[in-house]
């Protein structure tokens, strides 16, 4: 599973040579060209990784660390600022507001990789994760985000959430999903579990639980979780 960086760059060529390293260097990447746009992106894509420019338009460099650090209390994802201001002052400054690195610019891109990989790899175990239109499972932590809201589930009840995640599009039948949750349980479940359970994850997941979006009843056959 590739780990997922998002670059927040308004210069354009900047901003497509840093993504053009980064997937080369097999990383997934989102990119985006304002602070506002970056804080949709965030919480919609929950990014292992923030390649974040300070002199951005509509919302700055510094109020978007300041809302992941302060606002959302979010010390998990990595974040590399990269900006033009070179004085020790302004860097000391970018590390105290919760920045876990600091580049100016011009800067090498191949030192810039070099830095992503050592941030994930101290990091790497919180971006064990699945991502879907705000939705996030991180099976490690056992936790569940809706646009950075945990979400509280049963332990079944992730079970499953996780493994629909995983494997997305593919129908299974209740029989399939009754196996893989409950293969080592003495007491007999029957297929009925199943649909309690998606029935409650809708209802914590889904906008409109009436009208799922995310999983859906393929009817005669089972379940499968939508991703376009």
């Amino acid at each position: 599973m590739k780990q997922l960086v998002l670059v927040v760059e308004d210069d354009e060529l900047i901003r497509n040579l840093i993504q053009f390293y980064l997937e080369k260097n097999k990383y997934e990447v989102i990119t985006a060209k304002d602070g506002e746009e970056a804080k949709e992106l965030f919480l919609q894509f929950h990014p292992c990784l923030i390649i974040l420019d300070l002199m951005l338009p509509k919302i700055s460099g510094e109020e978007i660390c300041h809302w992941i650090r302060q606002d959302l209390n979010n010390s998990e994802v990595s974040i590399i600022m990269a900006t033009a201001k070179s004085q020790i002052g302004d860097k000391i400054e970018g590390l105290k507001m919760g920045a876990d690195h600091y580049v100016t610019k011009p800067f090498n891109p191949d030192e810039l990789i070099a830095h992503v990989e050592a941030l994930l790899r101290r990091t790497g175990q919180f971006c064990q994760k699945v991502t879907y239109d705000g939705l996030c499972i991180m099976p490690r932590k056992r936790e569940v985000l809706l646009y950075d809201q945990s979400i509280y589930l049963t332990k079944h009840e992730f079970e499953l959430l996780y493994y629909l995640m995983s494997h997305p599009n593919i129908v299974f039948t209740r029989e399939q999903l009754v196996n893989q949750l409950y293969a080592y349980d003495d007491q007999h479940i029957l297929d009925r579990t199943i649909d309690a359970h998606i029935k409650k994850i809708r209802e914590k997941i889904e906008e409109t639980p009436a009208k799922p979006k995310r999983i859906q009843t393929v009817r005669g056959t089972g379940y499968k979780f939508v991703h376009e």
